[in-house]
């Protein structure tokens, strides 16, 4: 019979020691190896493999080439023996960290190179390469309506009556439906009609920073009309529907906030980006060259508006959701540009008078339509400015103001007012100041502009060169209609569709046509002709 010896207290201690120890050492090795301390383990003979490779390789197997990810990989802590709240776990996580935000600050970067338009088509095949822009390219219910056909029956004024009538007349695009006209894969936050009057071409540009292009003269190939006969259903109906002709480029990093086609080159498209850029797109040579932009390529001032002066076709102006403005002299060097510090909020729009070209009004988050004197500066350094004319404070912010030829400013505002400000005599004096009655709004008119995070902001948008000589305006609505204004106030019209499913916030009427276009948060483009 064996007998059990006891161990004693001194022999306890000393096992509980070297088993501390041993665990100490296995976590310090295992930090070691995490940090590149540690010896490298030894390579295993590949003798035996490759024999085995040999044997099981047939003459007919290809080669397979292995293609590098150059990367960045999220692996496993715990398969790499990372212990959890351990030294080594925080300085992985703050590495991959590290290495998120660059990427992210990588795709935002804008790029300053010109772009060749056929190296940056993204979607769609349709787009003529050679370069002629101007050739032809081969359900849900609406919300309630607020004006409608009984409107124009009771309308008594002739004329009113025959515009309203006209206006309220326009169709959808008879090619497809709205929600088969995806113009650019992301929401439309910027949209412009070429000013051809020949046909509609519709350019559009979406929050990721891409370039959608509708051409809506195509027609249907006599061989896709054939085929659609022959895929007649058993009622005998053929399916008229075409597949809308669409091409998408990327010419910036981040949103495209504004459009203006040059009113000295119909084949310029002037874009503003949230990147702190504007390009200028030669339609006839098929590129985008970036004609401003600061000299610190990292520089945030994201650009919220553009326009060339109608009379001098080498001075642009341009608008920051920083609250500045700037003038830049497309001859001078960048660091020419002129910044004035208009607001202490973001500028969401602004204008220039038409025909006085030194007039500027500017919308902003501060609650305030401004009006502006680019003709006279005072102050010195930083704080010169233009002289300003007047000021016209909401309840809320103000999205947007836009003149029109006959010195009317429209804007748009969160307090649910579209308010039209008057002034037909604006040859003014240089410096001279507006009474609070002169720039008080004339016509207020009841709006719904609360368009919340996930629709664009509604802005009203004149007809530039309206061919009866009446002014007009549009603005989306936010139960999927458009309405049209004319300058006096009066609605003229309230246009949808049966297939229409989200808001067409974002409207423009083409300059001189009445054909009406309107983009959707989904990326998706309404036509009214």
């Amino acid at each position: 019979m064996a007998i059990k010896q006891e161990v004693s207290e001194y022999e306890k201690q000393r096992q509980e020691k070297i088993a501390k120890n041993q665990a100490l050492l296995q976590q310090l090795q295992l930090d070691a190896h995490q940090s590149g301390l540690g010896p490298k383990s030894k390579g295993k003979s590949t003798s035996s493999t490759t024999t085995t490779a040999q044997k099981r390789k047939r003459p007919s197997d290809k080669v397979k080439v292995k293609v590098e990810d150059v990367g960045p990989r999220r692996t496993s802590a715990r398969l790499q023996g990372i212990v959890a709240d351990s030294e080594v776990a925080r300085q992985k996580d703050e590495k991959e960290a590290e290495v998120f935000q660059e990427q992210q600050r990588n795709k935002r970067l804008r790029v300053s190179e010109d772009i060749n338009l056929t190296d940056a088509v993204v979607n769609g095949r349709t787009w003529n390469k050679s370069g002629n822009w101007l050739t032809a390219f081969g359900p849900a219910n609406p919300g309630e309506r607020t004006f409608n056909g009984q409107d124009i029956k009771e309308t008594t004024d002739k004329e009113l009556k025959e515009v309203r009538e006209r206006m309220s007349s326009l169709q959808l695009w008879e090619g497809a439906e709205p929600n088969r006209i995806k113009i650019t894969p992301e929401r439309i936050y910027s949209l412009a009609f070429h000013p051809t009057s020949d046909k509609a071409l519709v350019f559009a540009g979406d929050k990721l920073g891409n370039l959608g292009l509708f051409d809506a003269s195509q027609t249907t190939p006599e061989e896709v009309k054939q085929e659609a006969a022959d895929d007649a259903d058993e009622d005998g109906d053929v399916d008229d529907e075409i597949e809308p002709a669409i091409t998408t480029f990327k010419i910036h990093t981040r949103t495209i906030s504004a459009f203006q086609f040059s009113p000295h080159d119909p084949n310029a498209l002037l874009t503003a980006s949230y990147d702190s850029s504007i390009r200028k797109l030669d339609l006839q040579h098929g590129n985008a060259i970036e004609i401003y932009a600061p000299e610190d390529k990292s520089a945030d001032e994201p650009i919220s508006g553009v326009e060339l002066s109608r009379t001098d076709p080498n001075l642009l102006h341009f608008s920051t959701l920083n609250g500045t403005f700037g003038l830049h002299d497309l001859r001078a060097p960048g660091k020419e540009t002129q910044h004035f510090q208009l607001c202490e909020k973001k500028i969401g729009g602004f204008s220039l008078h038409p025909a006085q070209a030194h007039l500027l009004a500017t919308a902003s988050l501060d609650r305030t339509l401004k009006i502006w004197d680019l003709r006279k500066l005072s102050g010195k350094g930083a704080d010169r400015l233009p002289t300003l004319l007047g000021e016209h404070e909401s309840k809320l912010s103000v999205s947007h103001a836009a003149f029109n030829s006959a010195g009317q400013i429209a804007t748009s505002s969160y307090d649910d007012t579209i308010k039209l400000h008057h002034f037909p005599s604006s040859t003014w004096e240089p410096g001279r100041a507006l009474s609070e009655t002169e720039i008080a709004p004339v016509t207020i008119i009841p709006h719904n502009n609360q368009t919340g995070r996930w629709v664009t902001i509604l802005r009203p948008q004149w007809q530039s060169q309206p061919a009866d000589g009446i002014q007009r305006f549009v603005v989306g609505n936010m139960n999927r209609f458009v309405d049209i204004y004319s300058g006096s106030g009066e609605q003229l019209a309230q246009l949808g569709g049966e297939r229409i499913t989200a808001v067409p916030a974002v409207a423009q009427f083409h300059p001189s046509r009445d054909w009406i276009a309107a983009g959707t948060a989904s990326g998706k483009l309404c036509l009214w002709m």
